[in-house]
């Protein structure tokens, strides 16, 4: 370990680390949860206004986190980040207390639910930033890996039993039993962060004589200086920008073209979240000496997955939906932990924020151009111009040789 972060306590092998296992399950949970609330709400928005308004609604928070975001992430980076994540938490579960009492006492309006939206997208923007720094401030860098295909693992058979359950909850108990559910779950992160939580590793600090509007600047600069963390950040903030519109969009307009049904796109999506998950745990047993090669490898992979979704065949749009899910959840575990060792530990939140703003930003670009192209080209064009652009953007991680050396098998240096 580096001197930089230095080490609070000697951290058991990850197999049989409990309280990191255990706060892994503890997020899960609050996973589902804010599946389960988000189903509710959405349920909610679109019975009590129209779609349009419906859809404004449910996005709201997205505005104010991308205004704040990269805000959270500097106050990450000076900040305790057990703190932050306790005071947002607090901050969601007084939201969701207000939503519920509220639909107790009168019918849900519109202003409820924007309000309602914008405060989580607030408290969105500092907490994830500061949760980010949390893998590097629990685990030693080889353990990384581990931890990040266990928690994307747990995560999403979190939301997935969530979003199961959902459904029937909104319809028993409304949107205030919603509400009052995930209060429930936050309250067990907040108790558990508190009385269990401990960092092993202690991360450096950014300077809080430095106001934080220069600290925001900063974090550019230094991605601006450091070659092998800015091709992280770029491959990471385009991670999902193929994949997601021919995922959300592209899986839709095939079903309908070939007179599939809605069954269809349900079927494909659970190959991609079932791949996903395999991916995921396969690095948990297995993962390559360096982590960021093979990743990039497998979402090469992914793009010749995204060019056979075009195809009008079932069998071959759902081997392209597990082969997608595979290679992401492969690749995510093995990034997400790369850039978790490898960036600079006083600038692990504002790098965060970066990422994140990225691919909030350029997927809405994203989308639209897909559809656009579906609505004036063969149906299989789009899908071979997004596979394609995924294949020829690993290129450029593939090719530089400090990417290409980079192991977490050994101490990493900050």
């Amino acid at each position: 370990m580096t001197s930089e972060a230095r080490m609070l306590r000697t951290p058991p092998p990850f197999r049989r680390d409990l309280l990191v296992q255990a706060w892994l399950v503890v997020k899960a949970l609050s996973d589902a949860g804010d599946a389960i609330f988000t189903i509710a709400f959405a349920w909610t928005a679109v019975q009590i206004a129209s779609p349009a308004v419906a859809g404004l609604v449910v996005a709201a928070g997205t505005v104010p986190r991308a205004i704040v975001l990269l805000v959270g992430g500097a106050y990450a980076d000076r900040s305790d980040a057990r703190r932050l994540m306790v005071l947002f938490n607090a901050l969601r579960v007084v939201v969701l207390i207000s939503v519920a009492v509220w639909c107790l006492a009168a019918p849900p309006t519109v202003a409820l639910l924007l309000t309602a939206s914008v405060a989580f997208g607030l408290c969105d923007a500092f907490f994830e930033p500061a949760a980010g720094t949390m893998p590097r401030q629990l685990v030693a860098p080889t353990d990384l890996p581990g931890y990040s295909a266990l928690s994307q693992t747990l995560s999403r058979l979190g939301t997935m039993a969530g979003a199961a359950a959902g459904g029937f909850l909104v319809a028993a108990f409304g949107l205030a039993g919603s509400a009052g559910l995930n209060t429930l779950t936050y309250v067990v992160v907040i108790v558990f962060i508190v009385l269990w939580l401990r960092p092993r590793f202690a991360l450096p600090r950014a300077s809080v004589k430095q106001s934080v509007l220069r600290g925001v600047a900063d974090g550019f600069r230094h991605l601006g200086k450091e070659h092998a963390t800015r091709t992280l950040v770029i491959a990471l903030s385009g991670l999902n920008l193929a994949v997601g519109p021919a995922i959300s969009i592209g899986l839709p307009l095939q079903a309908t073209a070939h007179g599939w049904g809605a069954g269809a796109v349900g079927v494909f999506e659970a190959l991609v979240g079932g791949g996903a998950m395999l991916g995921a745990l396969a690095v948990v047993r297995w993962r390559p000496r360096h982590e960021a090669t093979g990743a990039f490898i497998a979402l090469m992979v992914q793009g010749a997955g995204i060019v056979a979704l075009g195809f009008g065949s079932q069998i071959v749009v759902g081997a392209g939906s597990f082969v997608i899910g595979l290679t992401a959840g492969f690749a995510s575990a093995l990034l997400s932990s790369t850039f978790a060792a490898t960036a600079a530990p006083d600038y692990l939140g504002r790098l965060g924020s970066i990422l994140r703003l990225g691919d909030d930003c350029l997927m809405p670009v994203a989308m639209a151009v897909f559809g656009l192209l579906a609505g004036i080209l063969p149906l299989f064009v789009p899908f071979a111009i997004y596979g394609g652009a995924m294949v020829l953007l690993m290129v450029l991680p593939l090719r530089n040789p400090q990417i290409r050396a980079l192991t977490l098998s050994t101490p990493v240096e900050a």
